[in-house]
């Protein structure tokens, strides 16, 4: 359980951040830009399916300690459909461009990944 801790006040402080800067970015340059969804709503989605897996992989690692490996693969699997299911109303609306709110939803997907991948290899190396 120390593993999540340390987990979580690394990530929320971190999340705060991004959220600012991408709300701020997002304020500034892209003034004429009508978001579909809002950042909130991104980073807690992104937030809380971060906090969910890496919660798993620490479950799996001090279960099963040798599959934590294919349970980061496997979960990070799910969360891709999920934000596949995220994505599905804004791919069927009516917005002429998507390319502005898919790049606000991947961005921050690509940061939550990669600073749980950081984790998850710390937690690796752990055993």
């Amino acid at each position: 359980m120390q593993h999540f801790y340390k987990f979580l006040i690394t990530i929320f402080p971190i999340s705060i951040v991004f959220f600012f800067v991408q709300y701020y970015i997002s304020a500034s340059f892209f003034k004429n830009t009508s978001f579909y969804y809002s950042t909130w709503s991104i980073y807690l989605f992104h937030f809380i399916l971060t906090l969910i897996s890496y919660g798993f992989l620490v479950f799996v690692n001090r279960t099963f300690f040798d599959k934590t490996g294919f349970a980061f693969m496997g979960f990070s699997l799910i969360k891709m459909m999920a934000a596949i299911v995220f994505l599905i109303p804004l791919l069927q609306s009516e917005v002429v461009s998507k390319i502005p709110d898919v790049s606000a939803f991947f961005i921050p997907y690509f940061l939550f990944l990669f600073i749980e991948t950081f984790f998850a290899i710390k937690l690796l190396n752990n055993q």
